[in-house]
């Protein structure tokens, strides 16, 4: 029997397993039910005479009022009652014991029915008489019935409260009987769990004692040790099987596995280290540069200014304020994520519209935009430090009005933005430095706290091309281009 089980797939021995701890708990569980549901059903009809007592006095209580209403007012409706009072009291009264015993309960049930018989007899007789208008006789069969219908109800509370007092002590008896039922159901139900869960460990120990073997030996060869003893095939299931085939594997290809592991494991380390310092320095860098102001704070304060500007009637100011507190938003919203190129150019539409402002419209902004390249993704806080930059080192020191264009399109399966000026222009040594990430010495630092440094690398490292960006310039006094190249099918990918 026990090889038989050993052979059996893992599948049969765990359905087997389960299903006999099953049976027995619920087998258990039934016979345990069944005696609740036993002591249940006395106790619920422990009070069920003091139920019936309660009706029949209620029925009795309705004969005596409309036998009276009959009287008074002589009607069918009354009439009615009556005979349909006095059929339901009479059934109950029929449901009361009719044997003479020793016991006192029934003998005050046995008086209490032969009462009622004579009641009810009295009061058709009353009836009858009201009906014959036969006064002299309705009343003296009236008085009789009104004195029975006294003795009645006295007896019904007598008999109801003797009663309660029997039930009552039945009652405690069956639920202290029912509490240590209870009681000793649930220390049975506890052992048999844990008879149940002794058995289970005891059989799936064994059932799975040859797989935490095959498991140890499969620790062992993952930790590098590869010479190992072949393990014994204990059984013919699934168990066994893998068993053997571990065998097959740990003899065929002991070294080569080894290698390829410490290989794999030493270039994925090296790589993961890498990526890890790329990403962890880009992030500081970022960080670093954003946290210089606190976009939070400038946005609530701009907001709450703008909504002043509002309330006092001030156009043109809400709208400065309202723009400003946009561009701020900006930061707050965005933070490092990836924009589209729509959201950038709106940042730089807001910095040209509150420039002007500042500086009485000096600068012409002019756009040519490609609306089917609007959402390329690109890295946030890109152009608008390239505006900047063309403004603060282009624009501004220069005579006559600065201009400032920028232009998106699509060329082969790029999205290509420019952002060109009419400023002092820049010195290759100057293209040079911002390229390489090593500004001439004498330039100044732009305003927001992002270098052209930044912008430069961040772009190299969304589109994973070092030629993402070129800086044209024809010379002093000509002005300057910043050309950036996009994946037209760039997605939110990285976080730069």
């Amino acid at each position: 029997m026990r090889t038989k089980f050993r052979n059996m797939s893992l599948q049969v021995k765990l359905t087997t397993i389960s299903l006999m701890a099953n049976l027995f708990v619920f087998f258990i569980n039934i016979v345990l039910l069944a005696g609740i549901n036993i002591m249940s059903r006395r106790i619920d009809t422990v009070y069920q005479a003091n139920l019936q007592l309660n009706e029949l006095s209620v029925s009795l209580n309705r004969v005596q009022d409309s036998m009276t209403e009959y009287l008074n007012a002589k009607t069918s409706d009354s009439l009615e009652n009556y005979y349909r009072s006095t059929q339901i009291y009479s059934e109950q009264a029929a449901e009361l014991s009719e044997a003479v015993t020793g016991r006192l309960l029934d003998r005050m049930e046995y008086s209490i029915r032969n009462m009622s018989d004579a009641y009810l007899a009295e009061v058709a007789q009353t009836i009858e008489a009201k009906r014959g208008r036969n006064v002299e006789k309705y009343r003296s069969h009236y008085e009789e019935a009104t004195k029975l219908y006294g003795y009645i109800s006295t007896y019904i509370y007598s008999l109801n409260n003797e009663q309660f007092k029997e039930n009552s002590e039945n009652y405690r008896e069956m639920v202290s009987a029912f509490k240590g039922f209870e009681q000793g159901g649930n220390l049975i139900l506890i052992a048999v769990i844990i008879v149940n869960a002794l058995l289970i460990l005891r059989l799936t120990a064994n059932l799975i004692s040859p797989l935490k073997v095959l498991a140890g030996r499969a620790d062992e060869v993952g930790k590098g040790n590869f010479d190992l003893e072949p393990l014994q095939e204990l059984s013919r299931d699934e168990v066994g099987v893998v068993t053997g085939a571990f065998n097959q594997m740990v003899i065929s290809i002991q070294d080569y596995i080894r290698q390829i592991r410490e290989s794999a494991e030493t270039e994925r380390q090296l790589k993961e280290k890498e990526l890890m310092m790329e990403a962890h320095l880009k992030d500081a860098q970022l960080k670093y540069l954003q946290a210089q102001i606190n976009p939070h704070f400038l946005f609530n304060t701009l907001n709450a200014g703008a909504q002043l500007a509002m309330m006092e009637g001030a156009d043109r100011t809400y709208e400065y304020v309202q723009v400003m507190a946009e561009f701020f938003r900006y930061n707050v919203k965005k933070g490092s994520k990836t924009v589209t190129i729509g959201e950038e150019i709106e940042l730089v539409d807001n910095y040209i519209y509150i420039l002007n402002v500042r500086f009485s419209g000096d600068i012409l902004y002019e756009k040519e935009i490609d609306s089917s390249l609007m959402n390329v993704h690109m890295p946030s806080m890109i152009l608008q430090p390239i505006v900047e930059n063309c403004v603060n080192h282009g624009i501004r020191d220069m005579m006559g009005e600065g201009r400032i264009r920028m232009k998106v399109y699509r060329q082969d399966d790029k999205a290509c933005i420019s952002i060109e000026d009419n400023g002092i222009g820049m010195s290759p040594e100057m293209i040079e430095g911002l390229m390489n990430g090593t500004p001439v010495s004498g330039t100044k630092k732009e305003s927001n706290g992002i270098g052209m440094d930044n912008v430069i690398a961040r772009l190299k490292l969304f589109v994973g091309d070092e030629d993402v960006i070129h800086i044209e310039s024809e010379g002093e006094g000509k002005g300057s281009k910043f050309i950036m190249y996009l994946s037209t099918d760039s997605r939110e990918t990285a976080n730069v």
